[in-house]
């Protein structure tokens, strides 16, 4: 997690065990806290030997195990041959994300997810969200995936990188980022066609769940809504980009229009 953010307000939880090289390797250059690493006895002893050398780096305990056990901890065969028990997977909270935008003296920009279930699909908007420049990711207590190993490793370790708020009501929390004169985009099959919508100075992106998009009052509150056109005479049954790919897109327009500028 970015320091800039801070965790005076942060809420914990308890330890994680997050999987693969990148994650892991994201995730003990963070400076969070690890417990231990665990690494898999069929590594190269040269691979081996950096992860024991980070996790030393960051007070964490190396442990060798055998590659069916650990495959048998992370509950999948994608592990890579490391694992990390991370102590605290510290939340962040919206002063957290502005903070980091102050800090490094940019307009603010937040993506938040309503209802994001499916923890591949977190994990790859994060993902996006880190590399286009977002200064955080807001996702909400009830209705949606946590922070969890499998969203870690979907995000190739930005995770541990770009902050994640995790508030109790999503909708108060867009009433707050409004507050700071942050312009609120809601991504909705009834919006204007992205290329006439104007993504440039603070603004947020909000991403609705998988089945039914964002919630009724998250509509609402939005300042706008925008919606990604797709090629005219497609099959019917698939009407709607996948939440991550939308994310992608999005960021990917902010990032744009800021390098452009």
């Amino acid at each position: 997690m970015d320091k800039a953010a801070g965790h005076a307000q942060a809420e914990q939880r308890p330890d994680t065990l997050v999987w693969g090289k990148n994650p892991v390797t994201e995730l003990l250059k963070s400076g969070e806290a690890v417990d231990t690493v665990y690494l898999a006895d069929t590594l190269p002893p040269a691979v081996a030997g950096y992860y024991t050398a980070l996790a030393k780096q960051g007070g964490a305990v190396a442990k060798r195990v055998p590659a069916h056990k650990l495959q048998k901890m992370c509950g999948t065969a994608d592990h890579q041959g490391v694992a990390a028990r991370a102590a605290e997977v510290r939340y962040a909270s919206l002063q957290d994300l502005f903070a980091v935008a102050a800090a490094r003296q940019e307009a603010p920009f937040l993506v938040l997810c309503d209802g994001v279930e499916d923890p591949h699909n977190l994990g790859a908007i994060i993902r996006s969200a880190y590399l286009c420049g977002a200064h955080g990711v807001v996702i909400p207590k009830r209705g949606g995936v946590g922070v969890t190993g499998t969203v870690m490793k979907a995000s190739a370790g930005a995770a541990a990188r770009l902050p994640v708020a995790r508030v109790t009501n999503l909708a108060q929390a867009i009433r707050e980022i409004k507050e700071h004169n942050i312009f609120v985009y809601c991504a909705d099959l009834g919006g204007a066609p992205l290329a006439r919508t104007d993504l440039s100075g603070p603004v947020a992106l909000v991403l609705g769940s998988e089945g039914g998009g964002p919630g009724a009052l998250t509509r609402k509150l939005c300042d706008a809504a925008v919606t990604l056109e797709m090629a005219p005479g497609q099959a019917t049954g698939v009407d709607s980009y996948n939440v991550s790919v939308a994310a992608g897109i999005l960021c990917y327009d902010v990032l744009r229009r800021r390098s452009g500028k």
